[in-house]
């Protein structure tokens, strides 16, 4: 089962890292029983519940398991998807808890899943079964503002937060911090500016960060800078999507293979991903468009400079790590290189970006969004306008002192304050960019730290660890 396989991957990091602050100058006293007790899933709660739709009673079986709570609420996604189990809900709910502490956002790890195809229920059906997986979480407090906090996943969106806020209101009508139930949520309805891109603009970031730093890329035999770089990109889903388009439009990269479920669409000089997002929408596939080639996985071993894994996990394993040929890959997806494959690519001298890291913009800006939901005021409301007349008046006395006007292609810029989206994207590049300082640094001074993925690990169980002995445990 790909859940068991994925939840060993996550141990086996897990393990590594603990080995290895053992060891050297990190022998910090991380013991083999506090070891365990972070490793494990602290629950996981498994429920069955009846839905009568179509004249007959259709029963579902939803997880939500919850890793660690050195840190409330535990924050994690909800998936819909026919394959979702519990060992896979356990790894992504691992995988959150190490997340957050790498990145320093004050959550536990957290994660939920609902065995279902969205695709073959209708939008009102979806809502009865998405209020009563709701109602069913909210009996064990598994939804709850400062307790577990839902957050978008593979196969639900703004649509499904939105109902599952709702709900929660409606059963907890005296709660004021209801809306703070989840995130990922529209922004009329409690969301924030930049959350719908948060994890592709957190990929653009963590790649910005990445080749700002000579002697890392150094080790891809890359040049550094992201213009002209060739990128595969494995799925056009949200966070392909807008990773793929900020890379392309915003940096200068090449996105010259879009794998999907149906095919691939391949051109050497690069896609026109907005365009192609379109075709996507209207078609419901890539099937048709400019480049189509009707081509699987085997794409991932194209001739390019990135890999952007961006979809499912264990798309890249010992089966197919050999033949990859890119330098740098980087995990916008979560978990989606095996453990054995992992050891193949470190091996052939491939760098890897890894998930714990990489997609961790998403998790970060909904962070950004529950303090919203907690201050019960939008982010820039009270400064926005004093920012502006501030900087108006220092540029009035730059041009009175110098008798010069201030130039006109600079002077809108200059002078405009920073709205909800210029604060959100302001703390993300922050955030990646110290994140991956500390990671870094970590990965060049330590020798056994071999690669970026053990150096990130070893970070965030140091946190971890350290959160639990301040607490006596």
């Amino acid at each position: 089962m790909a859940g068991d396989a994925f939840l060993q991957s996550i141990e086996h990091n897990f393990k590594n890292a603990v080995s290895c602050l053992k060891s050297g100058d990190h022998a910090d006293g991380i013991s083999d029983d506090l070891a365990e007790k972070i490793m494990v899933a602290n629950s996981t709660y498994v429920v069955r519940f009846g839905v009568r739709l179509r004249g007959k009673l259709f029963t579902f079986t939803g997880y939500r398991s919850v890793h660690s709570e050195h840190f409330e609420p535990v924050k994690g996604g909800i998936r819909y998807a026919p394959d979702v189990n519990q060992q896979e809900v356990e790894a992504l709910a691992a995988l959150m808890s190490y997340k957050c502490a790498l990145v320093e956002v004050p959550f536990g790890g957290s994660k939920g899943g609902l065995i279902i195809d969205p695709r073959e229920w209708s939008e009102s059906e979806l809502e009865r079964i998405t209020r009563r997986f709701t109602q069913e979480l909210a009996k064990r407090d598994l939804i709850h503002p400062s307790q577990n906090v839902p957050a978008p996943d593979v196969g639900t969106g703004e649509r499904e937060m939105a109902w599952m806020a709702d709900e929660y209101k409606r059963l907890n009508p005296a709660e004021l911090n209801a809306w703070a139930c989840v995130t990922g949520k529209p922004v009329t309805k409690g969301g924030i500016a930049g959350r719908t891109e948060a994890t592709g603009r957190g990929v653009e970031y963590a790649l910005r960060a990445f080749f700002d730093h000579p002697e890392d890329v150094k080790r891809t035999g890359m040049i550094p800078g992201l213009p002209g770089k060739r990128v595969i990109v494995q799925g056009l889903g949200n966070v392909g999507y807008h990773a793929a388009l900020f890379l392309s439009t915003e940096n200068g990269a090449l996105i010259t293979h879009v794998l999907e479920r149906d095919g691939a669409v391949v051109d050497e000089t690069g896609i026109d991903i907005d365009d192609l997002k379109q075709h996507v929408t209207k078609t419901g596939s890539v099937k048709n468009y400019k480049g189509y080639v009707e081509s699987g996985m085997e794409m991932l071993e194209a001739d390019a400079d990135i890999l952007i894994p961006a979809a499912m996990e264990l798309v890249i394993t010992e089966e197919n790590a050999d033949r990859i040929k890119t330098p740098l890959i980087i995990e916008a997806a979560n978990g989606p290189v095996s453990a054995e494959a992992d050891r193949i690519l470190r091996d052939r001298g491939v760098v890897i970006i890894p998930d714990l890291y990489a997609n961790a913009g998403g998790v970060t800006v909904s962070y950004f969004e529950w303090i919203k939901n907690l201050s019960r005021i939008r982010f820039g409301r009270m400064q926005r306008r004093a920012e502006e007349n501030r900087l108006a008046a220092l540029i009035q006395g730059v041009e009175q002192l110098t008798g010069k006007p201030f130039p006109d292609n600079l002077i809108d810029e200059a002078v405009r304050g920073s709205a909800e989206i210029d604060l959100v994207r302001s703390g993300l590049e922050d955030t990646m960019r110290s994140t991956y300082a500390v990671i870094s640094d970590v990965w060049n001074n330590n020798p056994e730290a071999t690669d970026m993925r053990t150096a990130a690990m070893m970070v965030a169980v140091r946190r971890i660890a350290t959160s639990y002995q301040s607490l006596g445990i």
